[in-house]
């Protein structure tokens, strides 16, 4: 396709000025109209969107698609070259719960895993629950995803949620495992989490308002209609997220209240759920906590008295509930105590100091004879596995590293024994002895240090002339491990440097790190991404020619900022979801997740300073005059949490303003959300497109 061909799909958004005051401050919005007055229906039903929405989301979708017409072939040898690296017919190592072990697996071709379970001691599989027919059944025709599946304590029943649009509202069925049994409950727009009562006659689930918040708890009795479900609790305030879980001996439900900073958790008996739920204690601004429980008391894991990166407590039902908690693992500054698992003898945590996790357990009592689990590697990611067993000795975790495909162990907390189970395959061979992982530290604006992961191949020269893929999120205090993705080997052994900065907003380095990065703080996060591409190139890693910023969700929200704010250091910048109208957005109280994400940016609407803290980093806001890079945006048309006209709005006023000739592509996925699409070989070919077009930009075939 010739260029002028190209320059004529390019689509040219209808200036439509919507004005808005704020604190006597006037705004116009000139592409507003791009935001569907009936999203919430839209979510449900993608078909509802306004045709003149629709025409103009298809119109970037024709002209992205003739931009990257000639890596059509490229996209498919990608793609190839990706699923070769997964082992098709892989399958979990199931985990025993009394006579039986759980697991789930994927056939040779299969988009979506079955769910497997076999008798202790026998190898036989009986599949209870099979993916890709269930889509068929439940008549999904594009997305489809099955969320929760958890049997029942008797081990007769299963239940299981599913979302067939990608907008987050799953529904939950029941089945019986000998077919015994059928079952027409259902119940549509939960959250999708499931947590059974103890006799296996029903279970709790979170039910979804309009919004799309969690809002209300509902007891569900097993062949009863939804309709007299009983409501065991109500959270009123639109700020607050609403989770249920299970304690692992089963003698508790937990609902877990929070918003990005404060707590609350309430109790249920599962042996009589129809009773009153507990509050162990009322919110507190600023005060967290989270609780798992033993024979006779419950470990709290908290930041209370001051404790910013957490310790955990120790107290019975009775001092639980009356504040009397007594400390057992003492806060200590740097390092951050993760989550915590509480066994019949053992107590088991995951802690991060110095960027670095690790597992540490006790015996109950002995807070003095503090065990961990060691690695060896310079950097490396790890993750508790919680299994169904409460009263076991052995613990599993997966261990990772970005040469190290992905480990699952074994453990014996009693005799230290460790096992591995399994490891990943990569069918198309790997040799981890050809890559190099190395953590270095770039000093930021304020001179805190940046911890860099970077991965590349032993062969590549490290004299500038590399092409350097630069990811970034700096949000919520995620932390992002570096663990191994076989998917990047494909730019890797292309001669691409893959770089991960650890930038504040996460908790690599603890809440402080957090803190650094989050509300007032925020502009941390972008200067300090900005200091990390600096740094590679002074240290002669890459060169901003070569330099491609990557980053999805809240990371979208770092890409736009940093195109602003140092265009001239990237050659191209990928947006996935990307979190970019955010001063709107804190604006719309009616949107799913802005209540709740106040706390972590500011609440605009109330505060003036903090109107003016947003408005001066938001991406779209701050669009002006000058060169930009390329940009590539991908976005959902039924994403709940970051809807689809942020990344489109941004987009039409980027192509309006700028002053250079680089394509500025916006890919709307009109059948999936957040997540992208559903299945694994879709999402493989979402894969190959984005590094096609990383390969494309960088000229490299």
């Amino acid at each position: 396709m010739t260029t002028e061909k190209f320059e004529n799909l390019k689509p040219i958004a209808k200036i439509l000025p919507h004005k808005t005051i704020q604190h006597n401050i006037e705004r116009i919005d000139n592409y507003h109209w791009m935001r569907a007055e009936n999203w919430q229906e839209v979510l449900h039903k993608p078909q509802r969107l306004d045709p003149e929405i629709r025409l103009y989301l298809e119109a970037e979708n024709k002209y992205q698609t003739a931009f990257m017409h000639d890596t059509e072939a490229l996209q498919q040898e990608l793609f190839l070259e990706l699923k070769k690296r997964i082992k098709e017919d892989d399958s979990s190592v199931p985990s025993p719960d009394g006579p039986f072990a759980y697991g789930l697996c994927y056939e040779i071709g299969a988009g979506l895993p079955n769910f497997f379970r076999t008798k202790i001691n026998d190898s036989e599989r009986f599949i209870y629950l099979n993916g890709d027919q269930e889509k068929i059944k439940q008549k999904a025709t594009e997305y489809f995803q099955i969320s929760s599946v958890t049997h029942s304590p008797d081990h007769k029943k299963f239940a299981f949620s599913f979302d067939d649009k990608g907008a987050e509202f799953y529904t939950i069925k029941i089945s019986s495992f000998d077919g015994s049994e059928t079952f027409t409950d259902s119940i549509e727009n939960t959250s999708g989490s499931i947590a059974w009562d103890n006799d296996s006659s029903g279970f709790f689930y979170i039910k979804l308002d309009e919004q799309h918040r969690p809002h209300e708890v509902y007891y569900h009795k097993i062949g009863r209609p939804s309709t007299e479900d009983k409501l065991i609790y109500t959270e009123n305030d639109s700020g607050f997220f609403l989770n249920i879980s299970r304690s692992l001996k089963g003698d508790y439900i937990f609902i877990d209240i929070h918003d990005h900073e404060t707590s609350e958790v309430w109790l249920i008996n599962p042996n009589t759920p129809a009773a009153p739920p507990l509050c162990v204690r009322q919110r507190e601004k600023g005060l967290e906590y989270s609780l798992c429980a033993t024979e006779d008391s419950f470990y709290i894991l908290t930041n209370k008295d001051g404790a910013k990166d957490f310790k955990i407590m120790l107290a019975s039902l009775e001092a639980l509930l009356n504040g009397r908690w007594q400390e057992c693992i003492p806060h200590q500054e740097g390092r951050i105590i993760l989550e915590h698992h509480a066994y019949l003898e053992y107590l088991v945590w995951l802690e991060r100091e110095n960027g670095l996790p690790s597992i540490k357990y006790i015996k109950h009592n002995e807070t003095d004879n503090i065990k961990t689990i060691t690695f060896n590697e310079e950097i490396y990611a790890l993750n508790v596995i919680n299994g169904f067993e409460y009263t076991t000795r052995t613990i599993r975790f997966t261990y990772s590293s970005l040469t190290t495909p992905r480990q699952l162990y074994s453990y014996n907390l009693h005799s230290q024994e460790r096992h591995l189970l399994k490891e990943q395959l990569i069918p198309s061979g790997h040799n981890s002895e050809d890559y190099i992982a190395r953590r270095i530290m770039a000093p930021a604006v304020d001179g805190e240090l940046i911890p860099i992961s970077l991965y590349y191949h032993k062969n590549t020269k490290l004299d500038g002339s590399a092409p350097c893929l630069l990811y970034g999120y700096g949000a919520y205090g995620i932390s992002i491990a570096a663990d191994f993705t076989a998917n990047t080997l494909s730019l890797v052994n292309r001669g691409f440097i893959y770089a991960i900065a650890h930038i504040r907003g996460g908790k690599e380095k603890g809440t402080k790190w957090y803190e650094g990065g989050k509300y007032k703080n925020k502009p941390n996060s972008f200067t300090d991404f900005i200091s990390a591409g600096r740094h590679l190139v002074e240290q002669n890693f890459t060169r901003h020619n070569k330099l491609i910023a990557y980053g999805g969700s809240a990371g979208g929200l770092l890409m736009g900022a940093i195109a602003n704010m140092a265009p001239q250091d990237y050659l191209a910048i990928i947006a996935i979801v990307p979190f970019v109208d955010v001063l709107n957005t804190m604006l719309d109280a009616s949107l799913p997740l802005t209540p709740p994400e106040w706390p972590q940016w500011g609440n605009p609407i109330k505060n003036l300073e903090d109107y003016k803290l947003i408005a001066s980093y938001s991406p779209y806001d701050n669009l002006r005059p000058q060169d930009y890079p390329h940009i590539l945006a991908l976005a959902g048309l039924t994403d709940p949490r970051v809807t689809y006209w942020e990344a489109a709005k941004w987009i039409a006023k980027l192509r309006a303003v700028k002053t250079d000739d680089n394509p500025s592509l916006l890919r709307i996925n009109m059948d999936s959300g957040h997540a992208g699409s559903a299945d694994r070989f879709s999402k493989l070919k979402e894969v190959a497109y984005i590094y096609s077009y990383i390969l494309k930009v960088s000229d490299i075939n």
